[in-house]
């Protein structure tokens, strides 16, 4: 029976290349001259530490840009709240997402079952199984899913026929 997999992951490599680039480009910048601007990837995620508010935006945009030209989804990080540091500084954590979530996985089901088509869909630990009879129902439900704007970075793999 034809089926695919719904999975959401990121190439490690790719967000390590995109933040050593997003560090060098700050480093160089003319505003970022003489504050104390720091951006650091760990296995937690990534850590950014800006002089003010406006620098802490600046360096986020840098680094979307930066994962952007490596075909990374700006989706895949969950920024968490700002947070005060010395000196007048502020901190901000993002972690990497990987896999989708329990409930993204209800409502990438839920979707696919108001779409009436004859296809099946579980979810399976971090990724979403759909099965059907026919690829072109499988291949409507791809269409359907890339359309969507769930939150996170989808793709689509093991496709069997």
């Amino acid at each position: 029976m034809p089926s695919f997999d719904v999975v959401s992951k990121v190439d490690q490599q790719e967000v390590d290349n995109a933040v050593n680039q997003a560090v060098k480009e700050i480093s160089t910048r003319y505003d970022f001259k003489g504050t104390t601007n720091e951006l650091e990837l760990s296995s937690e995620g990534i850590r950014i530490l800006a002089a003010d508010d406006y620098k802490l935006k600046a360096i986020k945009e840098i680094l979307i840009g930066k994962l952007v030209r490596r075909n990374v989804s700006p989706k895949c990080l969950d920024y968490g709240p700002e947070e005060a540091a010395s000196g007048g500084a502020v901190r901000q954590k993002a972690t990497i997402v990987q896999g989708i979530s329990k409930e993204k996985g209800k409502e990438i089901v839920k979707l696919i079952k108001e779409t009436k088509l004859k296809v099946q869909a579980q979810i399976m630990e971090d990724q979403v199984r759909v099965t059907g009879k026919k690829l072109d129902d499988l291949q409507k439900v791809i269409q359907l899913l890339k359309q969507k704007d769930l939150g996170v970075e989808l793709q689509f793999e093991n496709m069997r026929s």
